[in-house]
């Protein structure tokens, strides 16, 4: 059988994707979106790391008739690392290794700013209920509000896998936004005299203590909750490798070569899920907007614990490394230090904000880990 040059045109654009495009137009809408992302990540430098590939994730995967999502597909075989938690645990393993937890150790009390901060997870977590959300979902959208992204994958590939792309999308978008959300917030809830308030120099920390420290965190922590032991056991055991003197190289595979693969991989996986028919509805409206009101919750609460310690202590406490309680590490931290700054250009509270900053990360992971627990089995 002979076909014409006509006839082969016709056919090979009649089975294209762009074909396939006027049956489906919502496709297009997902590649825009894909494109906007693209732009924020690379244009903006908003936590490309991570944006770029779940943006190009969610360009590949609304590409009609790859078969890339389907049983045997490339992106399936991807995905399971998200299903079996197992690149959000990897992730924190180079948290951990990346993270000096001296901060947090030399002064305790930063773990109650930690703590503050995850006041956004479960306000978040009544709100979501209170717009029909059931409790598991609603438990998974409210961890949007800790600021961690693996902890959100995390959480939400256990209790709400179908919410899991614009969980995701909303927790790394406002993670990358944080120099741009918190400031107002922060100069809104204190006073200039509190935010240039000086902090005294921290102790030094021993090498004993920084190695006993995700020792005894991960024993007690996961004896506690089980359910931590993915997040809190792989951050404590990078920041082990990290502290010990004798595991060098894995320290350093870990923050870097380890690490950015996984990253590769976690973010085609989350991008890779947002599909037309799951991503265009009012639940991701909702979402992006309940994840946006549990980020300014968790860093209010975070400030006005700050405030009350400044108040406690007789003006020896900077509020505005209350704000880092959030576990975006260490941005928010950095975010505290330029604040400070701005109001003091002699004032340095990087490390100071680190405390709670390290404390952020511990919270979200043990906040999920509750959240788990309780509605693991309530789907």
């Amino acid at each position: 059988m002979q076909f014409s040059f006509t006839q082969v045109l016709a056919r090979i654009l009649g089975e294209s994707g762009f074909a396939a495009f006027l049956e489906d137009p919502r496709s297009l809408i997902m590649i825009l979106i894909s494109f906007v992302l693209l732009y924020m990540g690379i244009g903006k430098k908003f936590e490309p790391l991570l944006l770029v590939p779940i943006a190009f994730g969610i360009l590949m995967a609304n590409f009609p008739l790859t078969g890339i999502l389907e049983e045997g597909g490339l992106f399936r075989y991807f995905y399971f690392g998200v299903e079996h938690a197992i690149y959000p645990s990897i992730i924190f393993l180079g948290i951990g290794a990346m993270t000096d937890f001296g901060p947090l150790i030399a002064r305790p009390s930063s773990m109650l700013m930690g703590a503050a901060a995850q006041f956004g997870i479960f306000s978040a977590f009544l709100l979501a209920l209170a717009l029909g959300f059931a409790p598991a979902a609603a438990a998974a959208i409210a961890v949007i509000g800790g600021a961690d992204g693996p902890t959100a994958i995390l959480t939400a590939s256990k209790l709400a896998p179908e919410l899991l792309p614009p969980i995701a999308i909303a927790a790394y978008s406002y993670m990358a936004l944080i120099p741009m959300i918190q400031p107002p917030l922060m100069r809104l809830l204190t006073t200039e005299k509190e935010r240039k308030v000086k902090m005294e120099q921290l102790r030094t920390v021993s090498k004993a203590e920084k190695i006993v420290f995700p020792i005894a965190v991960a024993t007690l922590v996961i004896l506690l909750i089980p359910d931590t032991a993915p997040l809190i056991g792989m951050l404590m055991l990078g920041n082990l490798l990290r502290e010990c003197g004798v595991t060098d190289r894995l320290s350093d595979t870990a923050q870097n070569a380890l690490c950015n693969i996984v990253t590769i991989f976690l973010g085609l996986s989350v991008g890779c899920k947002a599909v037309a028919d799951t991503f265009l509805t009012w639940d991701t409206i909702k979402i992006i907007v309940l994840g946006l009101l549990a980020f300014l919750l968790s860093t209010t609460g975070g400030i006005l614990l700050g405030k009350l310690m400044c108040v406690l202590t007789h003006g020896k406490v900077n509020p505005l490394i209350g704000s880092a309680g959030v576990s975006a590490v260490p941005m928010a931290a950095r975010v505290s230090q330029v604040e400070g700054q701005k109001a003091d250009p002699g004032n340095f509270l990087l490390m100071h904000a680190m405390g709670p900053n390290v404390a952020g990360v511990i919270g979200s992971a043990v906040a999920a880990g509750f959240m788990i627990k309780v509605f693991g089995g309530i789907l």
